[in-house]
């Protein structure tokens, strides 16, 4: 049982640092999966199974785009939200779109991951992305999918 509360203790002071939803989810998914672990096994490796998958489960929840940042993709471009929905590449409009419509840098990067796109940018391409206002964070993930 102590395990439960020192870990839930830990989740709670590192929630109040977390500037993403993704990583917010994946504290309060750690803190509530050792928790959860800690009760099914009060045991030091229930804790940190616990941990684990809730860490992971909610990062990816937090990651994902909210019901929000649906409506605004799915009003600048209609065709952009159904890529997304049906796990397609994503063309540079598309994330360019998605910035226009003020999606988080955390939640586009999520859902270039989620979607499987890749990118080859050319300078051209970069510069083109940073004058139609895409973050640096974005741009650099875009580059490092190429090498994934």
């Amino acid at each position: 049982m102590r395990f439960a509360i020192l870990s839930l203790g830990i989740g709670a002071a590192a929630l109040a640092g977390c500037e993403s939803d993704a990583g917010t989810g994946a504290i309060v998914g750690a803190g509530l999966g050792a928790g959860t672990g800690a009760l099914i096994s009060p045991t030091a490796g229930g804790v940190l199974i616990g941990a684990g998958v809730g860490a992971a489960t909610g990062a990816i929840v937090g990651a994902a785009l909210d019901a929000h940042d649906r409506d605004n993709v799915q009003r600048s471009s209609p065709q952009t939200m159904k890529k997304i929905d049906h796990g397609e590449q994503l063309s540079i409009d598309d994330i360019k779109k998605m910035s226009e419509a003020g999606i988080a840098d955390d939640k586009i990067i999520g859902t270039i991951q989620s979607t499987g796109s890749v990118y080859h940018l050319s300078s051209s391409d970069v510069k083109e992305l940073k004058q139609d206002g895409v973050s640096q964070r974005v741009i650099d993930y875009m580059l490092q999918t190429a090498y994934e």
